[in-house]
């Protein structure tokens, strides 16, 4: 997309898990996206900061390796 990751932008990756086939639909309200199956899914999410060294994963939970 020639999008430059340059230091101090934040990004989120956000993978979603579905039991049954991988397609998709968003719904009306523009933000929930179900299971074109409606089997169960999963998903979460990390929010990633570009630091002057690399990058550093801004949710992590006490219990992750930092």
């Amino acid at each position: 997309t020639g999008l430059e990751l340059r230091e101090g932008l934040t990004f989120t990756i956000e993978p979603m898990v579905n039991v049954g086939k991988r397609h998709v639909r968003l719904l009306p309200d523009g933000w929930t996206v179900v299971t074109r199956d409606h089997s169960l899914s999963a998903q979460w999410e990390h929010t990633v900061l570009i630091t002057r060294d690399g990058c550093e994963v801004l949710t992590l939970g006490a219990d992750e390796k930092r």
